[in-house]
Order: C-alpha cells, then structure tokens, then sequence
C-alpha cells in the first residue's frame, strides 16, 4: 500500500476570522477556501501560547509550555525533547522544511532531515537582531508598528515568496524521484512569516483592501478593564495610536492574509500540477492570532480570542470528508499527535496532544471538548524589562477561564458572548463554574513554580546571551535579511 504524503503549511500570527472560509466577507482567501471547500475547517481551534517561540516548539513537541520549559521567545527547546518530526522519522519518513522554523540555540531541525531558506532573525539570543531598516521595531510590539504602516514592503514578503519558490522546489523533485521509480512519500513543511507584522504591503495589494476593511468591532476594553490588560495597553502606548495609523495597519494587514493566501495557492497548484494532491494530508495553520485593534489591542500577547484562537483546515482525499466544519474545541498539540497518528508513525511517549483523526472523519466522535493555553514570561515582552506575568487560560465547551497570577480570574460564555466583554467571574450565580474551571486551569499548573523556573532560565540564558556576543556562532540556518528590503510609501498614490 502507498504510504501517504504530508504536507503541512504553518504561517505567523493568521487571526482566524481574516478568512473567507471563516466569514470574512472582506478578506480574499481564495486558495484558503478552496482547500477548507476539500477538506475539514475546525471553528475552534487554538494555540498553546500567544506567542511564537513557545507555540511553535509546543506544535512540535505536542505538549504545553509548561511541560517543555519553553515560554519565551528566547527560550531554547532541548534537543533531545522528541518532536512530530522525529516520530516521522522513525516512521519512515525524511521530513523537510522551507522556511520558518523559529527555533533558538544551536538544533535548528529539531527533527527534520533537511532544511532549506532558513529564519530570517538570528538563531542564538543575545547577539544583534536582524535589521529592517525604515520598519525597525515595527515588527515588535511597539508604537512603531502602527505609526509606520501600510504601503510598502517588508523582507518578511520577500522571504516568503523565496519560501513558496524552495516549497514549490521541493514537490517537483519528490515528483521527478516517483516518476524515476522512487516510491518514499514525502513530508514537507512550509513555514510562513506572514501575515506577521510589520503592517506594511505592497501597493497592489493595499489597494485591493483600501476603503474597505472595517473598523474594530470594539475599539476599547469594557469596563471595567482588567488590570493586566490596562498595563499592558499603557506600557505600550496604546491609547495614543490614531484611527488613521489603525487602519492603515488593518488594511495591510488583510493585504498580507491576501499575499499569504497567493502564496499557499502557489504551492497546492504546484501539488496539484505534480499529481500528487489525491495521497496528500494537507493541514494549514499558523502559531497565534492577532487582536488588530479590537479592544483597542494588538499583535497577540493575551488570551483573548483574537489573539489565540487560529484556523485550522485538513483535507485529504478519500480520508476525510469534504466541505465540512467541526465544533470541536482542540489545540495545536493535537495537529501534531494528528499528523503522526494519521501517517502510521510511532507514538510520541510524552505527547498531551490528542489525535483529532477521529473526529475529523466523524463528527460525533468521542472528544472532551476542552482545552488550555498559557502565557508566562519573565517580563513582558521579554526585552523591556518590564512586568512578568504568569497566565493561563481553559476553554470548556462554551466558557473560558483567564487565569492571571496575582489579579482576578475573568469568566466568559463565549456562546453569548463572543467577543468577551462580559466578565462573568465576580456573578454569583456563576460561582460554582468559576470555581470548577479556575481548578482546572491551576491542575498541575503552579504559576510560582513557573516565575522560579523561568528565572533560573534567564540566568542561564543571560551567560548564553553573552557567550554569544563574544564569540559570534554562526547561524546553521539564516535567511540574507538586508534592510534594503525594507520600505515605506505614502499611502495615496
């Protein structure tokens, strides 16, 4: 029997309502919705973190951060912490990227065999970042991330058309390698940057979207404001962004998803051109959201539903169901004990991740509908020396809980409330589910615990950091990020 192929596409920080197969009617995802049309769309599905690092390695390793010790973005995964990949491996499979892998330290494969176009921000901390030019900082949680938006380019588009190219590359050899007699199935990642900020775009596609993107649903925080979340706006100088910088970086934004989307078109036509689409698992998704204004917040960072819940589409012919969308509350971990499951690859021994293989070709299949996501630093973000912050959250069934250390939990019925601006952990008629899913959150979970172990990390790290500073190691795997690349343009032409 003819062993399957797997092709997964991970992006960076797709807000999952940016979508049409999501009901966007603004956004155009026409490769996106063509393959949830094939395959199944899942509505509520999440990250393990809000943040890239500690998701990623989480995808990777099908266990929560915690379970890791990856919580930051300059945390380094262990290399002998078994991967999706290695289980792969073991099965049979030689995994390959092009693109974004977003791993620090020196493993930069973590599993996979080969690698091609690299990362375009160093791989070691402490050493300088990658410069963008006109657009430095931009790509961070700064004001200028707002201010210096829309028109324009970024590297992270350039890279990710190198990226689409090396993807494209790749399916053509594995076709050229069947048609020589070679029967191995392939197992390709393709790791995007965008729709990753800086929220800059290139003319043409700004165009598309300019004048019809619309504003926030809610463009500030109920009230009253959490207290977390008021830090965190002020911090970032939030309330000083203008309603035209806010949507000048909405706009680009959209015109990203739109590039992304041509991008992922580029690549299902080359495996479809190939002939190897009908035994292909094909999964997209990405690493988190992004609030993009809502309550007046942006990037990720917190565990609001903009910033941690993803999309999340399976398709694979004669295996799944075509057109259909699951209810199911599920997480990135469980893409990754999906894949492996899927492929007929070992078990990894250690997985939190359930299979969601199951419920993808049955409904009605058996699944706890529940599931976790934490936010935990040393300081936020981790290079302001600012306030640390130990976070969690449960969805369960139709409520969520936020647990935030050292300030109230909030509670929300996302059925009636979706977009969460009525706190329901202070009613007490809602005590007994407050008090049912603040113990969840809190199972095997010490928030003090997780302070003193990050704290020992960046001890750690900091000899690391300036270990690197000195001796200059090369970067296995690095993207040639110039700030040439970098532009921005009036947005009237």
């Amino acid at each position: 029997m003819t062993r399957p192929n797997l092709l997964f596409i991970f992006s960076d920080q797709h807000a999952q309502h940016v979508a049409g197969c999501y009901g966007d009617a603004v956004a155009q995802t026409p490769h996106l919705d063509t393959l949830a049309a094939g395959g199944v769309t899942f509505d509520r599905a999440y990250c393990p973190s809000p943040l890239c690092v500690p998701s990623r390695m989480s995808m990777l390793t099908a266990r929560h951060p915690y379970e890791q010790e990856c919580w930051t973005n300059d945390d380094y995964l262990r290399s002998d912490a078994a991967t999706w990949l290695h289980a792969l491996g073991a099965g049979g499979y030689r995994p390959q990227l092009a693109g974004r892998l977003h791993s620090m330290g020196p493993d930069q494969l973590h599993g996979y065999a080969d690698r091609s176009v690299g990362d375009h921000s160093p791989n070691w901390g402490g050493v300088p970042r990658h410069d963008l030019g006109v657009l430095n900082r931009a790509n961070d949680p700064w004001p200028e991330s707002l201010v210096n938006s829309g028109v324009g380019q970024s590297a992270y588009q350039v890279k990710d058309a190198e990226t689409a190219r090396a993807a494209c590359d790749a399916l053509r050899e594995h076709a050229a390698r069947r048609a020589r007699g070679d029967d191995a199935p392939f197992c390709l990642t393709v790791g995007f940057l965008l729709p990753h900020p800086p929220y800059v775009a290139w003319r043409e596609d700004y165009e598309r979207f300019a004048d019809r993107v619309p504003p926030p649903r809610h463009a500030g925080p109920p009230s009253p404001e959490h207290p977390w979340e008021r830090w965190w706006r002020g911090d970032r100088k939030l309330d000083a962004v203008d309603a035209d910088a806010a949507l000048r970086a909405r706009t680009a934004y959209y015109a990203l998803t739109y590039r992304l989307d041509r991008y992922l078109g580029d690549v299902l036509a080359t495996l479809d051109a190939t002939g190897q689409a009908d035994n292909t698992l094909v999964v997209y998704t990405t690493d988190h959201g992004d609030q993009l204004g809502e309550r007046g917040l942006w990037w990720k960072h917190t565990l609001y539903e903009d910033s941690v819940r993803v999309p999340l589409v399976m398709r694979w012919p004669g295996q799944l169901p075509a057109g259909e969308r699951r209810a199911q509350v599920c997480n990135l971990i469980d893409v990754a004990v999906t894949m492996v499951d899927a492929l007929g690859a070992p078990a990894l021994p250690h997985a939190t991740g359930r299979s969601l293989l199951g419920v993808a070709r049955n409904p009605h299949a058996t699944w706890v509908d529940e599931t976790f996501s934490e936010h935990c630093t040393d300081t936020v973000p981790a290079w302001t020396g600012g306030r640390s912050v130990q976070q969690r959250m449960v969805r369960s069934g139709a409520h969520k809980l936020i647990y935030s250390h050292g300030d109230a939990p909030m509670l929300f019925d996302l059925a009636r409330d979706p977009d969460e601006r009525h706190d329901l952990a202070g009613d007490p008629a809602h005590r007994a589910l407050r008090e049912r899913l603040l113990a969840r959150v809190l199972d095997g979970w010490d928030p003090d615990a997780i302070a003193t172990r990050i704290a020992a990390r960046r001890r750690e790290k900091d000899v690391i950091d300036a270990w690197a500073r000195h001796v200059h190691p090369r970067d296995e795997f690095r993207w040639p990020l110039t700030p040439e690349l970098n532009r921005i343009e009036p947005v009237q032409s």
